[in-house]
C-alpha cells in the first residue's frame, strides 16, 4: 500500500521528463493523477498508457481558464483535489546577460517568468477552492538554481529564487488548511525546452552533448540522476501522514550542491571551481 493510497494529484506538465515521472510515482503510491499538459500528443500517449488511472488535459499552463478546467476535469473524474503540483517549467539554456541582445531581454523574461512563476500562481489559484476542502497541499518544482548561480542564466536562476519567494509567502497565507513546499532538483537529460524569444523553443536539455558526464562532475556525489530519481520527495511532501508539519519547505534534492556550489563552464570546455 503506498503513500498515497486514495488520493487525487494534478501535475502540470505531466507529459515529459520530470513530469512524466512525478505520474507514474504518483500512480505506484496508490494516487490518482490528473495532468494538464500543452501537447496533444504527448496528452494521447499519457491515456493510452494509464487509462482511467489519469485524467489527461491540453491545455496552456499561463492561462486561468486552462488551469481551472484542469482542476474542474480531476474532480470530475476522480471526486476530489488533494495535491496540486507546479511543475511546468522552461529553461534559457545559460544564456548570460551579455549573450543576450537588448531587443531578447524583455520578450525572454516575460515568456520565461509566464511559464516558470506566473503558471505555477495561476494553477495555485484555480486549485485553491478543491484544496481548501480537502485541507490538501501544493507543491512547486524549483531548482538548483533557486538557491545558486550557475544552473542558468539570470532569466533562469531569476524565476526560481521567485518561486522560493512565492512557497513561502503562500505557506504564510494559506496555513493551518493547505500546506505549501517545493523541491529543488539538480540537473538531468530530459527534454526541457527552451524560447521562442532567444530562438531555442525546439532546443532540448537531452540535446546538450556529454550532458551525463558534466552532471556527475559539478555534483559532489557524482550523479546523473534521471527524473524518476527526483520523485520520491514530492511523494514525502504530499503525504499528509508523512509531511503533516512540514510547509514553506523546499528539499534540495540537487546531489550535493549545496555543499560546493556549481562548477562554472570555462570558454565551453573546461570545468572549474565557481
Amino acid at each position: 500500500m503506498g503513500w498515497l493510497q486514495g488520493d487525487v494529484v494534478l501535475v502540470t506538465g505531466g507529459g515529459s521528463g520530470l513530469g512524466r515521472a512525478l505520474v507514474q510515482r504518483f500512480l505506484d503510491e496508490g494516487a490518482a493523477v490528473g495532468i494538464l499538459e500543452r501537447d496533444e500528443a504527448k496528452v494521447a500517449q499519457l491515456k493510452k498508457d494509464f487509462g482511467d488511472k489519469v485524467c489527461a488535459v491540453a491545455g496552456d499552463v499561463t492561462s486561468y481558464r486552462d488551469n481551472e478546467m484542469a482542476v474542474r476535469a480531476t474532480v470530475e473524474c476522480f471526486g476530489k483535489l488533494d495535491t496540486f503540483v507546479a511543475n511546468a517549467g522552461i529553461f534559457d539554456f545559460f544564456a548570460g546577460l551579455a549573450q543576450l541582445d537588448a531587443e531578447q531581454l524583455g520578450p525572454a523574461f516575460d515568456e520565461l517568468f509566464a511559464i516558470n512563476v506566473k503558471a505555477g500562481l495561476l494553477g495555485a489559484k484555480a486549485a485553491l477552492p478543491e484544496l481548501l476542502k480537502s485541507r490538501g497541499s501544493m507543491i512547486f518544482t524549483v531548482s538548483n538554481a533557486g538557491f545558486y548561480p550557475g544552473g542558468g542564466g539570470p532569466i533562469y536562476t531569476a524565476s526560481k529564487h521567485a518561486l522560493v519567494g512565492v512557497i513561502r509567502q503562500l505557506a504564510h497565507e494559506l496555513a493551518p488548511n493547505v500546506r505549501v513546499n517545493g523541491v529543488a532538483p539538480g540537473g538531468m537529460v530530459t527534454q526541457l525546452s527552451g524560447l521562442a524569444a532567444t530562438g531555442t523553443a525546439h532546443q532540448q536539455l537531452d540535446q546538450i552533448d556529454h550532458l551525463d558526464a558534466i552532471l556527475r562532475d559539478i555534483t559532489p556525489l557524482r550523479v546523473s540522476p534521471e527524473p524518476r530519481d527526483y520523485c520520491g520527495p514530492f511523494v514525502l511532501l504530499a503525504s499528509r501522514e508523512n509531511a503533516a508539519t512540514i510547509t514553506g519547505v523546499v528539499i534540495n534534492t540537487d546531489g550535493g550542491l549545496g555543499v560546493r556550489g556549481i562548477m562554472k563552464v570555462n570558454g565551453g570546455d573546461e570545468l572549474q571551481p565557481a
